[in-house]
């Protein structure tokens, strides 16, 4: 299982869910939670794409095998109904594994927890680079037109 807000999908998005799809070894079966529009709000900012277009995105992505909305009030609630054996954690992500462990013992969930660490670099490889780009650019009347 790899979770995200995947909100404007870039190249550092396809590397995490390829290297979390991995993590299961030949045959493994990647499930993709992608996180809620008040759960992105509470901890990043707001969202660009909203959660339903977020999710059909996902769902397109070739290591991808399904995806699913996490839940609003408990983010173990869908774990608890898919029962992963691992869970990745992108390289971005702010969790405390330990805490994340403990949890999922607390439910019986048996699940390890796994941080990727390695990250696609190139210079437009974050959604908030990505809109910071798009702020930046002064856009003339002429290039809207194709827009």
């Amino acid at each position: 299982m790899a979770t995200g807000t995947f909100d404007i999908i870039h190249p550092g998005h396809g590397y995490y869910l390829e290297e979390s799809k991995k993590l299961g070894g030949k045959d493994a079966k990647l499930v993709v939670v992608v996180a809620r529009d008040s759960t992105v709000r509470s901890r990043k900012r707001v969202p660009i794409v909203n959660e339903k277009q977020r999710l059909e995105v996902v769902k397109m992505l070739k290591p991808v095998d399904e995806a699913y909305l996490g839940s609003n009030t408990d983010m173990f609630k869908i774990v608890e109904k898919l029962k992963p054996d691992i869970i990745s954690i992108g390289p971005d992500q702010n969790f405390d594994l330990q805490k994340l462990e403990d949890e999922l013992k607390k439910r019986n969930i048996p699940a390890k927890v796994v941080k990727i660490t390695g990250y696609l670099k190139s210079s437009l490889d974050s959604s908030c680079k990505i809109i910071r780009k798009i702020k930046e650019t002064e856009f003339q009347e002429e290039s809207l037109k194709n827009c």
